[in-house]
């Protein structure tokens, strides 16, 4: 599906979707458990695949009060029914598939140590060029067979267990999905895991999310220092410990999923380049919680926007200011980085986002696919290994042809850039905005944006 965005302004309110990455892990940690009602999930491509996970290794997953027994791939509900198989897998039937999916990969790989005997995980051509090399070394160290099927460390993988648990090094600074998925498996292993970092760990508020998940199942996780003692949060950790033999159970047998601050970064930005003067965008769903991405609202009001947040609420209400431009460090919010090179195109002076080589090793490079989209609609900017600074001062943004390179960030990012660019922004490929956030260009309509969609189903 392509989009065309025409310039518009925006005014009224939106809701951001269910956290995406509070989803993934709430729905496997329901699988680890007997069973329990994961409250206001995603329900998107990615969500979906896990999902698919869950049941492959003998549990399930239904909309809630959904009569006809358990489906695999679910329709958009309120509150998601997980029969859980009790830390137990089997092992699959068939291969998982896990479509566009790192972290259903990343998460599944370490769950699929636990079986007793050999599961295969595959995906798309995106997924099967993203790197999964570290986390089965990890798991070799732990004694499991785990392999990539063309030795490069990339899907499809073969994963053969039981995992028993044990000691084990894994560096930081490529995926701290890596860390998230020891951790939710190491619970239910018979000795538990003790994880320790080889280099420093980025993207530790995902590690957070995690920890935070997990003691809402009433799982016990650590970060370590150095010297072995417990630490609060993930920011600084030398490892992490967890003990096993733990079971998955959260209070009341549900858990809820928070609004989506990833998500929530592209209303903001709309809102703060295209706002009608005068008035605000407000959105909602928006409460506090682990999220690293919660920091777009402080980098937006640090470019000049006037934002207020509800924290109680949990709305935020921003008005369109003329930006200024900011530096910014992405080391613990890589998805971010999209988002502020957009808002980087439309501000004066410039925009600098540093420490991102890790954002290269997503769906796509996204710091060469911005940097050369935004370039098509007249954007200057210049890349360097580590580092993308957006030229403000220097761009004329105009309608051009763009492509999201099959990546719903860019996708989104790039349709926040056309709300302020003279002329017609034709975006291809949107149609991937569903991994995340299915309902983005119906919000952005209902807010005012000018968007026609071409090649919708």
């Amino acid at each position: 599906m392509d989009v065309h965005v025409t310039r518009s302004t925006l005014r009224g309110t939106a809701r951001a979707p269910p956290s995406k990455s509070y989803t993934h892990r709430a729905l496997l940690a329901a699988g680890y458990s007997d069973g329990a009602t994961v409250e206001s999930p995603l329900v998107s491509a990615d969500t979906r695949a896990t999902a698919r996970a869950v049941t492959a290794f003998g549990g399930a997953v239904a909309p809630a009060g959904a009569d006809g027994g358990a489906e695999a791939e679910p329709d958009l509900a309120d509150a998601l029914a997980v029969e859980g198989f009790g830390g137990r897998p089997v092992v699959p039937d068939d291969v998982i598939d896990c479509a566009n999916s790192g972290t259903t990969m990343r998460l599944v790989t370490a769950a699929a140590a636990l079986a007793d005997g050999a599961t295969v995980l595959t995906g798309d051509g995106s997924l099967r060029s993203r790197p999964q090399g570290p986390l089965l070394d990890a798991l070799g160290d732990l004694g499991v067979r785990a392999e990539s099927t063309r030795s490069n460390g990339q899907a499809p993988l073969v994963v053969a267990g039981p995992l028993a648990g044990g000691e084990v090094a894994i560096p930081g600074d490529v995926s701290s999905q890596y860390v998230t998925a020891l951790l939710m498996a190491g619970a239910v292993t018979d000795e538990g895991v003790e994880v320790e970092l080889t280099t420093e760990l980025k993207s530790a508020p995902y590690v957070d999310i995690t920890l935070e998940l997990l003691a809402d199942f009433g799982v016990e996780a650590t970060p370590v220092d150095a010297d072995g003692d417990p630490l609060d949060g993930a920011a600084g950790a030398a490892g992490f410990s967890v003990p096993g033999g733990q079971t998955y159970a959260p209070s009341g047998g549900t858990y809820a999923v928070p609004g989506d601050f990833s998500s929530i970064s592209y209303l903001l930005g709309a809102g703060a380049v295209a706002a009608d003067p005068g008035e605000a965008v407000r959105i909602e769903g928006a409460r506090p919680s682990a999220q690293g991405d919660a920091a777009i609202v402080g980098i937006v009001e640090e470019m000049g926007a006037a934002v207020d947040w509800d924290r109680e609420a949990g709305e935020i209400a921003v008005e369109r200011a003329d930006l200024t431009g900011v530096t910014v460090d992405v080391g613990d919010t890589p998805d971010l980085l999209p988002t502020i090179a957009a808002l980087g195109a439309v501000a004066d002076g410039d925009t600098r986002i540093e420490n991102c080589e890790h954002v290269r090793y997503k769906e796509t490079d996204r710091v060469s696919a911005m940097a050369e989209e935004l370039g098509k609609m007249g954007a200057e900017t210049t890349e360097e290994p580590d580092v993308l600074t957006v030229h403000g001062s220097e761009s004329d943004l105009r309608g051009a042809t763009v492509d999201g390179r099959g990546d719903h960030r860019i996708v989104m990012a790039l349709s926040v850039a056309a709300l302020a660019a003279e002329g017609t922004t034709t975006v291809r490929g949107a149609e991937h905005v569903d991994v995340s956030f299915p309902g983005f260009f119906d919000a952005m309509a209902d807010l005012g944006m000018d968007v026609e969609r071409e090649g919708a189903e």
